[in-house]
This record gives C-alpha cells, structure tokens and sequence, in this order.
C-alpha cells in the first residue's frame, strides 16, 4: 500500500501547480502550495501513508461533518431533520442562494457553511465555548488524538475577515431558524473551521465513519450505527461542495473537503482516506487530492456503486 501512495503521489503531485490557495481567509494563504500527503487506515488497524501526511493544516468544511454529529448526539436526527435539508443545492458552499421571500430549510444543508452555522446551535452547552469545547473533545476521541487544538492565528484570520460567514448568520436570524446571538454562534463555527490536524488524523477518524461509528483499533463503538450511516449518507450527496455529483461518479465514496486543502473519504466497511493538498479548484476542493483518489478508487475498486 505505502508504494500505491508514494506511485500515486507522484503521478498527482503535477496538479498542485493548477489549483490556488484560499487567500480570502489571509492566514491560509500562507501555506506551501506544493503541499501533498496521503494516508489510508483499514480495518485490520494498519496505517500507509507517504508525502506530507504529519503535516497539520486547519479542517476549514471538514469539521462539518462532526458539527453535524455532535448535533444528532445531543438533538437527535428528528431536530437536526426540522433545520436542515440534506439535499445537495447545487451551489457554491458560501452562496446566498435564497431567492425565495423566506429561508427555508430545503435550501440548506449540514456541509454548507448555512448548514453547519445553523447546527452549531443544536450542539449543548451553557456558552458557546462549552458547545465548542464538547466538539473539539468529541473530534479527540474519533481521531484518537488528544493533542488536537485550534490555530490561533487561523482563527483570528476568520473572525475578522469572514464578513460572508457573517451576513449568512444574520440571515439565518432574520429568517427565525437561529435564536441565538449570531456572533456567539459565529464562535463556535470559526474554531471549529479552525482546528488542526493532519492527514493520518482524517484516516483514523474516516475510519470509525467507515465501519459504522467503532473504532476497529480500541473497538468501542465511539458513533451510534445509525448516525454514522446518516453522516456516510449526506457526504455522498453534498460533501464535496458543488462537484459532489461528479465525484460520485469519478470516485463512487462518502467524503468532505475543506478549503484548507483537506479531503476525509470513507470507504465503507474497508478503510479510512485523508489527504492533504491546498492548491483548489474554482469549486474549493483540493485538485490533487480529487485526482489521487480517482486513481486510488480505480486502483482499488473502492467506488460503491
């Protein structure tokens, strides 16, 4: 497998040339561009992986996923199911695609950024840094690394500059799906956005999404079954932002990217994939990455359909 990966990267690596960083948030755009890593976890608790995989980057949308989670733990499916969609809008993750006089919850789903602001509030805790601080614990405990922490300075990044973000979180408001204070909510996703970590943590946690919420390593069920099928279900269809329809047919798994060069992909009952890479294309996801799951995909036959 480790040769797989090293092949893989080297076949791929070219494309990091044709993406770019994600400059709209500064602190991002500080990365090394050519920045390339992969890392596969299977069942059988083995790690491969080559290139920049112990590299640690921000999540940026790959929290998602987790803020999701960590919502149905404490809300349930049927209260996440009231506020949110899980169709795909066919639209860019930051669009203000409302045309209709009101917001309403067909129009979003989890793993766009309207989604998972709006999710936040769903998450318990008496302040927003106590919800933050549960999801963060929770994230810890499905990749099995204690040590994972917010990058300060990416934060800071986002909460002056996400001015976007903002005007989505006022919306919401405006529109009654949120209650809270939106800065407060705003909070809450921004750190999310903001935690580091790297690509062999995205195969572990991938993983546990993979083999329906345990843990093959320690062997607790660290996920309810369901909730991770539910999970598995809306990454198929919305996880890779407005290209999700052309990655199911290219690579055929459940996955998320983030603008932070990020890719978590589940390959059911077989392994987790993380890879590394923040040259992106126009849609935000990671050129090299997509291309070197392609590949992987094809090598492997991992597509589900």
């Amino acid at each position: 497998m480790k040769r797989l990966l090293e092949n893989l990267l080297n076949d791929c690596r070219h494309y990091t040339a044709d993406g770019r960083l994600a400059s709209y948030i500064p602190e991002l755009s500080k990365v090394d561009r050519n920045d390339f890593g992969i890392s596969v976890a299977n069942g059988a608790k083995e790690l491969s992986f080559a290139g920049d995989h112990d590299k640690k980057f921000t999540m940026q949308s790959v929290a998602k996923p987790f803020i999701l989670l960590l919502a149905l733990m404490d809300s349930g499916e049927e209260r996440v199911h009231d506020l949110v969609g899980v169709e795909s809008t066919g639209k860019p993750f930051d669009a203000f695609n409302y045309s209709d006089l009101a917001l309403k919850r067909d129009h979003i789903n989890p793993m766009i950024n309207t989604g998972a602001i709006a999710l936040c509030t769903l998450i318990k805790g008496e302040t927003y840094k106590d919800r933050f601080d549960r999801l963060l614990d929770l994230m810890k405990k499905v990749s099995g690394n204690e040590s994972l922490e917010v990058d300060e300075a990416v934060f800071r990044s986002e909460t002056e500059t996400g001015n976007k973000n903002r005007a989505l979180a006022y919306m919401l408001k405006a529109y009654g799906m949120i209650e809270d204070d939106a800065e407060e909510v705003l909070y809450c996703y921004f750190r999310a956005c903001s935690i580091r970590m790297t690509a062999d943590d995205l195969a572990k946690m991938a993983r546990v999404l993979a083999f329906r919420g345990k843990d093959p390593v320690s062997g607790e069920q660290i996920i309810r079954p369901e909730y991770a099928r539910y999970i598995n279900a809306v990454l198929m269809t919305c996880g890779m932002y407005d290209g999700s329809g052309e990655f199911a047919v290219k690579v055929g798994i459940p996955a998320k990217s983030g603008v932070g060069g990020g890719i978590m992909a589940v390959v059911p009952g077989r392994m987790g994939i993380g890879l590394y890479s923040p040259a992106l294309d126009s849609k935000g996801n990671s050129i090299a990455g997509i291309k070197a799951l392609e590949k992987l995909s094809r090598e492997l036959d991992l597509s589900i359909y």
